[in-house]
């Protein structure tokens, strides 16, 4: 499975000081997040913030779909206090790598905060680049084949189902799932139903 590669010292801080950005200083309680190359190499660290406010700096994010041996999936629905997507369905878990975290540590913690799930044997899928108007996310895609006691954290999920492949197909272009869901289902959809 591909990680990141971190530099031995800290990662230089972003934004880099211009006439925009003379140098300020971060806000004490923004999240730090690596800065990534698509070989994995970290070549900076900036505040979350920055990341998705129109830099497209490419920054990791780590995916996990929970696929029952009924070949039905597990879908989160987005907080209505996102401010990206708010009550969208969505990949069952979804979450930014923090700055120093290895692919498989964010995706635990993730796992947990999200799910209250902490005990799993993820299967990696693959990698590839989300763009939008507002960033850019090399996202890590993981699967796993079960069904687990979950329980969606109210401050991050609204609730949470499970669906046929049938039903996705049907929600498939009606601002029922995320947009990145829905790329990403048709993107690995084989490869989940390999794992049944």
């Amino acid at each position: 499975m591909l990680d990141l590669v971190y530099p031995s010292s800290p990662a230089p801080l972003y934004p880099r000081p211009s006439v925009d950005h003379p140098g300020k200083q971060r806000p004490a309680t923004s999240e730090m997040l690596p800065l990534v190359q698509p070989n994995g190499i970290v070549y900076g660290q900036a505040p979350r913030e920055w990341c998705h406010g129109g830099s497209h700096a490419l920054h990791p994010v780590v995916h996990l779909h929970i696929l029952d041996r009924y070949g039905k999936l597990y879908l989160q629905k987005r907080s209505l206090t996102k401010d990206l997507l708010p009550g969208y369905w969505d990949t069952a878990v979804g979450g930014h790598v923090s700055y120093g975290e290895s692919i498989p540590e964010a995706l635990f913690r993730e796992t947990s905060e999200e799910l209250g799930l902490e005990t799993f044997n993820p299967v990696a899928l693959g990698t590839y680049i989300w763009e939008t108007e507002r960033d850019s996310e090399f996202v890590f895609v993981h699967a796993i084949v079960g069904h687990p006691t979950l329980r969606p954290n109210a401050a991050e999920v609204s609730e949470g189902r499970w669906w046929s492949f049938e039903e996705l197909e049907e929600a498939m272009g009606k601002n029922i799932l995320t947009p990145n869901f829905e790329s990403e289902f048709a993107r690995i959809k084989d490869q989940l139903l390999a794992m049944l």
